[in-house]
Protein backbone atom coordinates (compact mmCIF):
# COMPACT_ATOMS: atom_id res chain seq x y z
CA UNK A 1 0.00 0.00 0.00
CA UNK A 2 1.33 3.23 -1.29
CA UNK A 3 1.73 5.59 2.36
CA UNK A 4 0.89 9.79 1.36
CA UNK A 5 3.33 11.75 2.22
CA UNK A 6 1.64 14.62 4.57
CA UNK A 7 4.39 16.67 4.82
CA UNK A 8 4.62 17.35 0.87
CA UNK A 9 1.34 17.61 0.67
CA UNK A 10 0.19 20.32 2.87
CA UNK A 11 0.86 23.90 2.04
CA UNK A 12 3.27 25.57 4.32
CA UNK A 13 1.74 27.68 7.01
CA UNK A 14 3.74 30.59 5.30
CA UNK A 15 1.65 29.71 2.65
CA UNK A 16 -1.54 29.72 4.59
CA UNK A 17 -1.00 32.81 6.45
CA UNK A 18 -0.08 34.03 2.96
CA UNK A 19 -3.07 33.34 1.47
CA UNK A 20 -5.37 34.29 4.83
CA UNK A 21 -4.29 37.70 4.49
CA UNK A 22 -4.86 37.84 0.18
CA UNK A 23 -8.26 36.84 1.48
CA UNK A 24 -8.85 39.50 3.95
CA UNK A 25 -7.51 42.21 1.71
CA UNK A 26 -9.82 40.87 -0.70
CA UNK A 27 -13.23 41.06 1.21
CA UNK A 28 -12.04 44.16 2.37
CA UNK A 29 -11.49 45.67 -1.07
CA UNK A 30 -14.89 44.39 -2.17
CA UNK A 31 -17.06 45.61 0.76
CA UNK A 32 -15.25 49.31 -0.44
CA UNK A 33 -15.66 49.07 -3.61
CA UNK A 34 -19.56 47.81 -2.78
CA UNK A 35 -20.51 50.93 -0.56
CA UNK A 36 -18.94 52.67 -3.18
CA UNK A 37 -20.87 51.44 -6.54
CA UNK A 38 -24.21 49.99 -5.17
CA UNK A 39 -26.96 51.91 -4.42
CA UNK A 40 -27.36 52.44 -0.65
CA UNK A 41 -31.26 50.95 -1.27
CA UNK A 42 -29.95 48.02 -2.80
CA UNK A 43 -27.66 47.88 0.49
CA UNK A 44 -30.36 48.32 2.63
CA UNK A 45 -32.69 45.57 0.70
CA UNK A 46 -29.54 43.14 0.60
CA UNK A 47 -29.27 43.75 4.41
CA UNK A 48 -33.35 43.49 5.33
CA UNK A 49 -33.59 39.84 3.41
CA UNK A 50 -30.33 38.84 5.23
CA UNK A 51 -31.89 39.36 8.22
CA UNK A 52 -35.12 37.86 7.35
CA UNK A 53 -33.12 34.53 6.10
CA UNK A 54 -31.39 34.16 9.23
CA UNK A 55 -32.15 32.42 12.16
CA UNK A 56 -31.23 34.63 14.70
CA UNK A 57 -33.68 37.37 16.50
CA UNK A 58 -31.87 40.77 17.68
CA UNK A 59 -33.87 42.51 20.37
CA UNK A 60 -33.02 46.36 20.55
CA UNK A 61 -32.84 47.39 24.52
CA UNK A 62 -31.75 51.24 24.13
CA UNK A 63 -31.09 53.56 27.40
CA UNK A 64 -33.67 55.06 27.34
CA UNK A 65 -37.14 55.89 26.07
CA UNK A 66 -36.93 60.05 25.35
CA UNK A 67 -36.62 61.27 29.18
CA UNK A 68 -37.33 58.07 30.72
CA UNK A 69 -34.89 55.86 31.86
CA UNK A 70 -35.23 52.34 30.52
CA UNK A 71 -35.25 49.86 33.43
CA UNK A 72 -34.50 47.03 31.56
CA UNK A 73 -31.18 48.87 30.19
CA UNK A 74 -30.23 49.44 33.36
CA UNK A 75 -30.87 45.95 35.13
CA UNK A 76 -28.66 44.54 31.88
CA UNK A 77 -25.85 46.80 32.43
CA UNK A 78 -25.88 45.23 36.28
CA UNK A 79 -26.56 41.86 35.52
CA UNK A 80 -23.77 41.64 32.75
CA UNK A 81 -21.20 42.47 34.79
CA UNK A 82 -21.37 39.44 36.37
CA UNK A 83 -21.15 37.77 33.15
CA UNK A 84 -17.87 39.41 32.15
CA UNK A 85 -15.35 36.18 31.04
CA UNK A 86 -11.56 36.29 31.10
CA UNK A 87 -12.19 35.92 27.11
CA UNK A 88 -13.40 39.71 27.26
CA UNK A 89 -10.79 42.33 26.13
CA UNK A 90 -12.34 45.33 27.67
CA UNK A 91 -14.08 46.41 30.50
CA UNK A 92 -15.26 49.40 32.04
CA UNK A 93 -14.49 50.71 35.91
CA UNK A 94 -15.50 52.84 37.88
CA UNK A 95 -15.37 53.92 41.27
CA UNK A 96 -18.08 56.68 42.45
CA UNK A 97 -17.37 59.53 44.58
CA UNK A 98 -19.58 58.25 47.25
CA UNK A 99 -19.67 54.50 46.88
CA UNK A 100 -17.16 52.18 48.24
CA UNK A 101 -17.42 49.69 45.71
CA UNK A 102 -15.65 49.75 42.07
CA UNK A 103 -18.60 49.90 39.73
CA UNK A 104 -17.82 47.10 36.49
CA UNK A 105 -19.66 47.26 33.49
CA UNK A 106 -19.56 46.18 29.50
CA UNK A 107 -17.57 47.99 27.22
CA UNK A 108 -19.11 48.84 23.79
CA UNK A 109 -18.75 46.43 20.86
CA UNK A 110 -18.12 43.48 23.60
CA UNK A 111 -20.17 40.36 22.64
CA UNK A 112 -21.69 38.99 26.59
CA UNK A 113 -22.25 35.37 26.31
CA UNK A 114 -25.08 33.88 28.80
CA UNK A 115 -27.25 31.09 28.73
CA UNK A 116 -30.29 30.57 30.62
CA UNK A 117 -32.32 27.14 30.74
CA UNK A 118 -30.75 25.79 27.74
CA UNK A 119 -30.64 28.89 25.77
CA UNK A 120 -27.57 30.60 24.25
CA UNK A 121 -27.70 34.43 24.34
CA UNK A 122 -25.84 36.83 22.83
CA UNK A 123 -25.66 40.62 23.87
CA UNK A 124 -23.49 43.22 22.62
CA UNK A 125 -23.28 47.14 23.89
CA UNK A 126 -23.73 49.55 20.77
CA UNK A 127 -23.74 53.34 20.86
CA UNK A 128 -24.78 55.43 18.16
CA UNK A 129 -24.93 59.44 17.84
CA UNK A 130 -27.92 61.10 17.70
CA UNK A 131 -27.84 64.69 16.87
CA UNK A 132 -30.63 67.24 17.71
CA UNK A 133 -31.77 71.31 16.86
CA UNK A 134 -31.46 73.50 20.02
CA UNK A 135 -34.37 75.43 20.84
CA UNK A 136 -32.28 77.60 23.35
CA UNK A 137 -31.06 81.16 22.60
CA UNK A 138 -27.94 79.98 21.03
CA UNK A 139 -29.33 77.96 17.81
CA UNK A 140 -27.46 74.70 16.56
CA UNK A 141 -26.93 71.25 16.43
CA UNK A 142 -26.50 68.87 19.50
CA UNK A 143 -24.94 65.48 19.70
CA UNK A 144 -25.66 62.94 21.89
CA UNK A 145 -24.79 59.67 22.47
CA UNK A 146 -27.64 56.77 22.15
CA UNK A 147 -26.50 53.65 23.89
CA UNK A 148 -28.24 50.13 23.27
CA UNK A 149 -27.63 46.90 24.01
CA UNK A 150 -28.56 44.38 20.66
CA UNK A 151 -29.63 40.68 22.62
CA UNK A 152 -29.46 37.73 19.68
CA UNK A 153 -31.01 34.24 19.90
CA UNK A 154 -32.80 31.96 17.95
CA UNK A 155 -35.87 33.29 16.77
CA UNK A 156 -37.97 30.19 18.03
CA UNK A 157 -36.73 31.19 21.70
CA UNK A 158 -38.67 34.84 20.89
CA UNK A 159 -41.69 33.87 24.01
CA UNK A 160 -39.57 32.27 26.32
CA UNK A 161 -36.68 35.48 26.17
CA UNK A 162 -39.18 38.01 26.77
CA UNK A 163 -41.63 35.71 29.04
CA UNK A 164 -38.64 34.40 31.09
CA UNK A 165 -35.59 35.57 30.71
CA UNK A 166 -35.81 39.31 30.67
CA UNK A 167 -38.00 38.93 33.47
CA UNK A 168 -34.97 36.29 35.03
CA UNK A 169 -32.60 39.75 34.80
CA UNK A 170 -34.83 42.34 36.46
CA UNK A 171 -35.43 39.55 39.78
CA UNK A 172 -31.10 39.25 39.40
CA UNK A 173 -29.91 42.56 39.01
CA UNK A 174 -31.97 43.93 41.69
CA UNK A 175 -30.91 41.33 44.30
CA UNK A 176 -26.95 42.19 42.85
CA UNK A 177 -27.85 46.16 43.71
CA UNK A 178 -29.11 45.24 46.96
CA UNK A 179 -26.01 43.17 47.77
CA UNK A 180 -23.38 45.83 46.67
CA UNK A 181 -25.53 48.79 47.55
CA UNK A 182 -24.24 51.40 49.24
CA UNK A 183 -26.79 53.12 52.19
CA UNK A 184 -27.02 56.59 52.13
CA UNK A 185 -28.36 59.53 54.41
CA UNK A 186 -29.85 61.84 52.66
CA UNK A 187 -30.76 65.77 54.37
CA UNK A 188 -32.26 68.76 53.13
CA UNK A 189 -30.47 71.13 50.49
CA UNK A 190 -32.47 73.56 48.94
CA UNK A 191 -29.78 73.68 46.15
CA UNK A 192 -29.71 70.25 45.21
CA UNK A 193 -32.16 69.36 41.84
CA UNK A 194 -34.51 67.32 43.93
CA UNK A 195 -34.33 69.08 47.42
CA UNK A 196 -32.04 66.53 48.80
CA UNK A 197 -28.07 66.32 49.14
CA UNK A 198 -26.84 62.73 50.35
CA UNK A 199 -23.69 61.37 52.31
CA UNK A 200 -22.45 57.37 52.86
CA UNK A 201 -24.33 56.04 55.59
CA UNK A 202 -21.26 54.45 57.52
CA UNK A 203 -23.10 54.01 60.97
CA UNK A 204 -22.59 50.17 62.17
CA UNK A 205 -25.84 49.38 64.10
CA UNK A 206 -27.34 46.15 63.69
CA UNK A 207 -29.83 44.36 65.28
CA UNK A 208 -27.83 42.07 66.77
CA UNK A 209 -26.12 45.38 68.52
CA UNK A 210 -29.25 46.82 69.43
CA UNK A 211 -29.53 47.18 73.27
CA UNK A 212 -32.90 46.59 73.34
CA UNK A 213 -35.60 43.95 74.83
CA UNK A 214 -35.86 41.43 72.40
CA UNK A 215 -39.62 40.80 71.97
CA UNK A 216 -39.86 44.75 70.60
CA UNK A 217 -36.79 43.62 68.13
CA UNK A 218 -38.32 40.13 67.24
CA UNK A 219 -41.44 41.91 66.18
CA UNK A 220 -40.00 44.94 64.22
CA UNK A 221 -37.90 42.73 62.12
CA UNK A 222 -40.78 40.26 61.38
CA UNK A 223 -43.01 43.07 60.37
CA UNK A 224 -39.87 44.43 58.06
CA UNK A 225 -40.00 41.24 56.34
CA UNK A 226 -43.49 40.35 55.92
CA UNK A 227 -43.70 44.56 54.72
CA UNK A 228 -41.07 43.97 51.95
CA UNK A 229 -42.87 40.60 50.55
CA UNK A 230 -46.34 42.08 50.55
CA UNK A 231 -45.96 44.08 47.22
CA UNK A 232 -48.63 41.94 45.17
CA UNK A 233 -51.07 42.24 48.60
CA UNK A 234 -50.38 46.66 48.34
CA UNK A 235 -51.60 46.38 44.82
CA UNK A 236 -54.64 43.89 45.26
CA UNK A 237 -56.03 46.01 47.97
CA UNK A 238 -55.54 48.98 46.18
CA UNK A 239 -53.18 51.08 48.89
CA UNK A 240 -50.14 52.39 48.76
CA UNK A 241 -46.91 50.44 49.36
CA UNK A 242 -45.37 52.07 52.83
CA UNK A 243 -45.15 51.43 56.20
CA UNK A 244 -45.38 53.82 59.22
CA UNK A 245 -43.50 53.31 62.27
CA UNK A 246 -43.43 55.79 65.93
CA UNK A 247 -40.43 55.31 68.27
CA UNK A 248 -40.90 56.89 71.42
CA UNK A 249 -38.86 57.02 74.57
CA UNK A 250 -37.07 59.53 76.13
CA UNK A 251 -33.80 61.07 74.44
CA UNK A 252 -30.66 58.23 74.63
CA UNK A 253 -32.86 54.95 74.24
CA UNK A 254 -31.49 54.06 70.83
CA UNK A 255 -34.01 55.59 68.24
CA UNK A 256 -31.49 56.98 65.73
CA UNK A 257 -29.94 54.27 66.08
CA UNK A 258 -32.89 51.55 65.67
CA UNK A 259 -33.16 53.25 62.72
CA UNK A 260 -29.83 52.75 61.07
CA UNK A 261 -29.99 49.19 62.22
CA UNK A 262 -33.16 48.99 59.65
CA UNK A 263 -31.57 50.72 56.54
CA UNK A 264 -28.96 48.07 57.62
CA UNK A 265 -30.83 45.26 57.71
CA UNK A 266 -32.97 46.21 54.32
CA UNK A 267 -30.41 48.08 52.19
CA UNK A 268 -32.73 51.21 52.57
CA UNK A 269 -31.52 54.24 52.08
CA UNK A 270 -32.49 57.16 54.87
CA UNK A 271 -34.15 60.32 53.90
CA UNK A 272 -34.09 62.86 57.77
CA UNK A 273 -36.50 65.64 57.39
CA UNK A 274 -37.01 68.18 60.11
CA UNK A 275 -39.82 69.80 59.71
CA UNK A 276 -38.33 73.09 61.28
CA UNK A 277 -36.26 73.07 58.11
CA UNK A 278 -39.14 73.02 55.59
CA UNK A 279 -40.76 76.28 54.02
CA UNK A 280 -43.98 75.14 53.45
CA UNK A 281 -46.73 72.50 52.29
CA UNK A 282 -45.81 72.61 48.92
CA UNK A 283 -42.30 72.12 49.86
CA UNK A 284 -43.28 69.33 51.70
CA UNK A 285 -44.70 67.52 48.93
CA UNK A 286 -41.49 68.52 46.95
CA UNK A 287 -39.84 66.48 49.57
CA UNK A 288 -41.68 63.58 49.45
CA UNK A 289 -41.51 63.54 45.19
CA UNK A 290 -37.89 63.64 45.46
CA UNK A 291 -37.24 60.61 47.72
CA UNK A 292 -36.58 57.51 46.33
CA UNK A 293 -38.02 53.65 46.39
CA UNK A 294 -36.85 51.34 49.15
CA UNK A 295 -36.33 54.30 51.71
CA UNK A 296 -36.68 55.25 54.74
CA UNK A 297 -38.03 58.71 55.55
CA UNK A 298 -37.03 59.82 59.58
CA UNK A 299 -38.97 62.58 60.65
CA UNK A 300 -37.36 63.09 64.01
CA UNK A 301 -38.68 65.00 67.18
CA UNK A 302 -42.12 65.35 65.44
CA UNK A 303 -43.52 66.64 68.58
CA UNK A 304 -40.94 69.42 68.22
CA UNK A 305 -43.25 71.07 65.78
CA UNK A 306 -46.27 72.87 67.67
CA UNK A 307 -48.23 72.90 64.02
CA UNK A 308 -48.48 69.12 64.41
CA UNK A 309 -49.16 68.23 68.06
CA UNK A 310 -52.28 69.32 68.46
CA UNK A 311 -55.61 71.14 66.94
CA UNK A 312 -55.43 73.22 70.05
CA UNK A 313 -53.93 76.01 69.07
CA UNK A 314 -55.63 77.18 65.93
CA UNK A 315 -56.71 75.89 62.83
CA UNK A 316 -55.14 72.49 61.89
CA UNK A 317 -52.98 73.27 64.83
CA UNK A 318 -50.91 75.78 63.56
CA UNK A 319 -49.24 79.13 65.10
CA UNK A 320 -47.95 81.77 63.10
CA UNK A 321 -44.31 80.64 63.82
CA UNK A 322 -44.90 76.86 62.56
CA UNK A 323 -44.85 76.28 58.84
CA UNK A 324 -46.11 72.93 58.50
CA UNK A 325 -49.81 72.08 58.88
CA UNK A 326 -51.44 69.12 60.67
CA UNK A 327 -53.31 68.62 57.09
CA UNK A 328 -50.24 69.59 55.43
CA UNK A 329 -48.69 66.85 57.69
CA UNK A 330 -51.56 64.13 57.40
CA UNK A 331 -51.80 64.31 53.33
CA UNK A 332 -47.85 63.88 53.23
CA UNK A 333 -48.51 60.98 55.09
CA UNK A 334 -51.41 59.55 53.45
CA UNK A 335 -52.80 61.57 50.85
CA UNK A 336 -52.38 61.56 46.86
CA UNK A 337 -48.66 62.04 47.56
CA UNK A 338 -48.00 59.25 49.47
CA UNK A 339 -48.68 57.11 46.62
CA UNK A 340 -45.84 58.84 44.34
CA UNK A 341 -43.49 55.37 44.82
CA UNK A 342 -43.04 52.09 46.36
CA UNK A 343 -41.53 49.89 49.46
CA UNK A 344 -41.57 53.28 51.74
CA UNK A 345 -41.20 53.32 55.13
CA UNK A 346 -41.91 56.61 57.07
CA UNK A 347 -40.04 56.62 60.96
CA UNK A 348 -41.56 59.41 63.19
CA UNK A 349 -39.67 59.76 66.54
CA UNK A 350 -40.64 61.30 69.36
CA UNK A 351 -39.76 62.01 73.25
CA UNK A 352 -43.43 62.68 74.00
CA UNK A 353 -45.82 60.23 72.48
CA UNK A 354 -48.86 61.95 74.61
CA UNK A 355 -48.16 65.45 72.52
CA UNK A 356 -48.72 63.84 69.59
CA UNK A 357 -52.23 64.78 67.85
CA UNK A 358 -54.55 61.36 67.76
CA UNK A 359 -55.12 61.83 63.93
CA UNK A 360 -51.34 61.26 63.71
CA UNK A 361 -51.35 57.79 65.64
CA UNK A 362 -54.14 55.87 63.96
CA UNK A 363 -53.03 53.05 61.90
CA UNK A 364 -52.18 53.74 58.18
CA UNK A 365 -49.90 56.30 59.22
CA UNK A 366 -47.80 55.26 61.94
CA UNK A 367 -49.00 51.20 61.98
CA UNK A 368 -46.59 50.24 64.79
CA UNK A 369 -45.52 51.86 68.07
CA UNK A 370 -42.37 50.79 69.78
CA UNK A 371 -41.44 51.89 73.08
CA UNK A 372 -37.45 52.57 73.41
CA UNK A 373 -37.57 52.38 77.23
CA UNK A 374 -34.75 52.72 79.96
CA UNK A 375 -31.81 50.10 79.82
CA UNK A 376 -33.29 46.93 81.03
CA UNK A 377 -30.59 43.86 82.34
CA UNK A 378 -31.43 41.75 79.40
CA UNK A 379 -30.07 45.11 77.34
CA UNK A 380 -27.49 45.28 79.28
CA UNK A 381 -26.12 42.14 79.03
CA UNK A 382 -26.15 42.70 75.53
CA UNK A 383 -24.28 45.86 75.82
CA UNK A 384 -21.58 44.12 78.28
CA UNK A 385 -21.14 41.69 75.41
CA UNK A 386 -20.78 44.36 72.71
CA UNK A 387 -18.02 46.57 74.73
CA UNK A 388 -16.01 44.08 76.80
CA UNK A 389 -17.00 40.90 75.49
CA UNK A 390 -18.13 39.55 78.71
CA UNK A 391 -21.14 37.19 78.95
CA UNK A 392 -21.35 37.26 82.56
CA UNK A 393 -19.32 38.55 85.90
CA UNK A 394 -19.72 38.97 89.82
CA UNK A 395 -21.00 41.97 89.68
CA UNK A 396 -24.13 40.96 87.07
CA UNK A 397 -26.23 40.38 89.92
CA UNK A 398 -25.73 43.70 91.75
CA UNK A 399 -26.14 45.53 88.36
CA UNK A 400 -29.61 43.96 87.56
CA UNK A 401 -31.08 44.83 91.35
CA UNK A 402 -30.03 48.20 90.64
CA UNK A 403 -31.49 48.90 86.77
CA UNK A 404 -34.98 47.28 88.09
CA UNK A 405 -34.68 50.91 90.89
CA UNK A 406 -32.95 53.16 88.98
CA UNK A 407 -33.53 54.88 85.23
CA UNK A 408 -30.52 54.55 83.27
CA UNK A 409 -30.57 54.64 79.33
CA UNK A 410 -28.66 52.57 77.27
CA UNK A 411 -26.60 55.53 75.94
CA UNK A 412 -25.09 55.88 79.59
CA UNK A 413 -24.63 52.20 80.19
CA UNK A 414 -22.28 52.29 77.21
CA UNK A 415 -21.01 55.72 77.75
CA UNK A 416 -19.77 54.15 81.06
CA UNK A 417 -18.85 50.86 79.86
CA UNK A 418 -16.16 53.12 77.56
CA UNK A 419 -13.91 55.02 80.01
CA UNK A 420 -12.03 51.74 80.70
CA UNK A 421 -10.78 48.76 78.74
CA UNK A 422 -10.36 46.87 82.16
CA UNK A 423 -13.61 45.24 82.57
CA UNK A 424 -13.61 44.71 86.47
CA UNK A 425 -12.85 48.47 86.47
CA UNK A 426 -15.70 49.59 83.80
CA UNK A 427 -18.61 47.42 85.82
CA UNK A 428 -17.19 48.64 89.21
CA UNK A 429 -17.30 52.17 88.10
CA UNK A 430 -21.32 51.17 86.31
CA UNK A 431 -22.23 50.60 89.82
CA UNK A 432 -21.02 53.17 91.32
CA UNK A 433 -23.06 55.21 88.87
CA UNK A 434 -26.37 53.37 89.40
CA UNK A 435 -26.12 53.46 93.07
CA UNK A 436 -25.60 57.41 92.75
CA UNK A 437 -28.72 57.46 90.72
CA UNK A 438 -30.25 55.22 93.33
CA UNK A 439 -29.44 57.65 96.38
CA UNK A 440 -30.75 60.87 94.24
CA UNK A 441 -33.91 58.97 93.23
CA UNK A 442 -34.62 58.15 97.02
CA UNK A 443 -33.40 61.72 98.02
CA UNK A 444 -35.85 63.38 95.56
CA UNK A 445 -39.11 60.75 96.78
Amino acid sequence: MKMCNWNMDMPSTNTILSAAASLTASLILFKSIANDIVPASLLNYLSKLSDRLSSQLTIIIEESDGLTPNQMFQAANVYLATKISDSTRRIKVLKPLKNQHLTVSVDNNQQITDSHDGLNLYWVLQTSSVSFKQTSKLDGISHSELRFFELSFHKKYRDRVLKEYLPHILVKAKEIKDEIKSVKLHTVDYNGKDYWGSVSLNHPATFETMAMDSQPKVGLIQDLDRFINMKDYYKRVGKAWKRGYLFYGPPGTGKSSLVAAMANYLKFDVYDLDLREVQCNSDLRRLLIGTANRSILVIEDIDCNGGVINRECGLDGTTENDKISLSGLLNFIDGLWSSCGDERIIVFTTNHKERLDPALLRPGRMDMHIHMSYCTFNAFKLLASNYLQLDDHSLFANIQQLLSKVQATPAEIAGELMKNDDADAALTNLVKLLQSKDKTDSVSN
